[in-house]
């Protein structure tokens, strides 16, 4: 077997000049007579194609419409008394459409032949004509879409829960690897899904649903991928598998819940990221969660709604560990003006603003009978059983902050009676405090010292005398320049 590895031939440039009487590729030999031929049929072949073509529509090389007119009238008849030779007549036709490229024609044939089947209750038949009809040589892309569509027009007619099943399966089997049915193949798909979450099959629903890649299909709205991703997420929560959710979540933008026309499906987003976020625990997304549907404004306009909002977002903040960004968002929490309207809450966060000691034993004789009867802190749930345990930690790491704050060194059995812990239990506060990088401490343990006051290097005691050296010559130029000010106004008088 030979290869074509010769350049490509030459053509003549100019009327004088005369073409080569021979192309030699390896050892195949065209005569340039025959390379003339071959090219005047490709460029008649590109002429047609091009005639079909005007601005995106494809044009017929003969109309069937008056005759399909005359055709349609008359099988209306025969498909009473002979459905089979019915449709026997319609292919026939199709064929003639299709070969002559009459879109709007074989649309109607298409869409004719199932409905015939439909109307006769025989969807096995019409399942089986759909996938013929899809495989045709030469089909049209936009009579096939339109064929699929009109089926599932059909599915709310179906019989029964296993006709529509089957239907949508066929529908599947049609569209699937076509991207101009791609939004079709999506929507059965989800229909399916449904279907096989009503019946308790969360997996094969979920399985389903997270197969379809939506956010990739140009030809599908904005709302309706959003639509579809959620019910992924959604499906995934249900089953358990929060990490796939969470990646499925991130396919979403949520500069797109900006707009106001999509507040329903903003607070589904949020919804279902609070959840998320709950089983991670946490809290400081929660938080961030919660204030974003509390800037609802369908939210915002119902005084039902932000006060439970507002109170969660209050609840989350102080379960959440101490950071910088933990510190700026419950101070801008606090300046919250309707904060006011829920006074126990107002008072709660404010213990952890101010930089005061708060005993835990104080903290649950006041609030604990409140927070122990809402949902976050619920004494029969486990998980709340688990926050209430945390929200006594964040009171004990907030004391040791203040304590670390107010002084450089303290007596451990001083500093476990303001904390009201154990030795063992401070000695583990402190500990873990320090790893995270909250705080500087060291424990002098047969002293039984704890030092909060870090070790300064020489360059760092230099830089502190400089500095106040700094300060004091600046606070000495300001006297002087007020102490010249009196006396030339004295001076004046």
């Amino acid at each position: 077997m030979h290869s074509l590895t010769a350049s490509s031939p030459r053509i003549p440039h100019s009327p004088t000049e005369k073409a080569p009487h021979t192309i030699r590729a390896g050892a195949i030999t065209l005569n340039t007579s025959i390379y003339i031929l071959v090219v005047d049929s490709l460029l008649e072949y590109s002429h047609k194609a091009s005639s079909k073509m005007s601005d995106g529509i494809l044009k017929p090389e003969k109309d069937y419409s008056d005759v399909l007119e005359v055709e349609l009238s008359k099988l209306d008849e025969l498909v009473k008394t002979d459905i089979q030779g019915a449709v026997e007549r319609l292919l026939a036709l199709e064929k003639q459409t299709r070969q002559s490229s009459d879109l709007a024609s074989t649309e109607k044939l298409l869409v004719k032949i199932i409905t015939i089947y439909k109307d006769a209750g025989d969807w096995k038949q019409m399942n089986e004509q759909v996938q013929l009809l899809s495989k045709k040589h030469g089909q049209l892309k936009q009579a096939i879409a339109m064929m699929v569509q009109e089926v599932i027009k059909f599915l709310d007619d179906a019989p029964n829960t296993e006709t529509k099943v089957d239907t949508i399966e066929n529908l599947r089997t049609v569209t699937e690897g076509k991207i101009f049915v791609e939004v079709e193949r999506a929507r059965v798909t989800r229909l399916l899904a449904k279907i096989k979450q009503d019946r308790g099959d969360i997996d094969a629903a979920a399985e389903l649903m997270c197969d379809l890649q939506v956010e990739t299909y140009g030809s599908m709205d904005n709302r309706e991928k959003t639509e579809f991703i959620l019910e992924q997420v959604q499906l995934c929560v249900t089953r358990g598998d929060f990490p796939q959710a969470t990646v499925l979540s991130r396919k979403i933008s949520t500069s797109y819940f900006d707009n106001p026309e999509v507040q329903d499906l903003r607070l589904r987003f949020y919804e279902l990221m609070i959840q998320i976020s709950l089983h991670d625990d946490k809290y400081l997304d929660v938080c961030k969660h919660y204030r974003a549907v509390y800037d609802t404004p369908s939210v915002k306009d119902d005084e039902f709604k932000w006060k439970d909002v507002l109170r969660s977002i209050v609840y989350f903040i102080i379960l959440a560990p101490f950071d910088n960004e933990q510190s700026d968002l419950i101070h801008r929490i606090e300046s919250d003006t309707r904060l006011q309207l829920l006074p126990m809450e107002s008072e709660l966060i404010k213990c952890f603003t101010l930089t005061e000691l708060m005993r835990w034993p104080r903290i649950d004789e006041i609030y604990g009978g409140h927070l122990r009867k809402v949902a976050v802190f619920d004494v029969s749930d486990p998980k709340g059983e688990k926050r209430w345990d945390d929200l006594r930690k964040r009171v004990i790491e907030h004391n040791i902050r203040v304590v670390a704050k107010y002084y450089t060194r303290i007596h451990t059995s001083r500093l476990k009676t303001l904390l009201d812990l154990s030795d063992q239990e401070t000695e583990a506060y402190l500990s873990r405090l320090v790893t995270q990088g909250t705080i500087y401490a060291r424990i002098n343990r047969p002293e039984r010292i704890v030092t909060f006051d870090k070790p300064k290097d020489s360059n760092d005691v230099l830089n502190e005398w400089s500095s106040n050296i700094s300060s004091l010559l600046g606070l000495v130029e300001t006297l002087s320049h007020l102490i010249s000010k009196e006396e030339m106004i004295s001076a004046k008088a």
